[in-house]
């Protein structure tokens, strides 16, 4: 199930819990349990997936006070203070973003005659990187054409 955080908050403490939370669900992919499975009892077999497990992110916070960029005014000032004077307006954003894949690269099968592991094989990733290499080949000698 995928669990995503949304809203605004104007408090660094309310966007550090955010921080933390948005961490701690992109990284929950890589726990053992992700990377395998729950044993599967089938006849006098037991089998287990391995999976490829990768997670990222990343975030930032930034403050600042004085003109809007490109504006020809002076400082922007908010509304008076207490003591009857306009303060420089005082202005913070933040964000971040990441995720995380999984995907299966093996079945261990433990029978009566030992154990395998058994590759599962991706015919679609094996066809792009495939693809890949030819149209790097042939761009390869498209250049080369054209120099001589």
């Amino acid at each position: 199930m995928i669990d995503t955080f949304g809203g605004k908050t104007s408090e660094s403490q309310d966007m550090h819990a955010l921080s933390q939370a948005m961490i701690d669900k992109i990284y929950a992919a890589a726990q053992p349990g992700a990377v395998f499975s729950a044993p599967v009892v089938a006849g006098s077999n037991t089998i287990i997936t391995a999976s490829e497990v990768a997670a990222g992110g990343g975030f930032g916070f930034g403050s600042g006070s004085g003109a809007r960029p490109g504006s020809s005014a002076g400082p922007a000032f908010d509304q008076p203070n207490a003591s009857g004077q306009a303060a420089p307006a005082s202005r913070s954003g933040g964000g971040g973003g990441g995720g995380s894949s999984g995907r299966p690269v093996a079945a261990i099968v433990i029978g009566p005659d030992g154990v395998k592991v058994e590759p599962i094989v991706d015919p679609t990733k094996i066809a792009l990187a495939a693809i890949g290499a030819w149209l790097s080949i042939a761009l390869l000698l498209v250049r080369r054409a054209r120099r001589s």
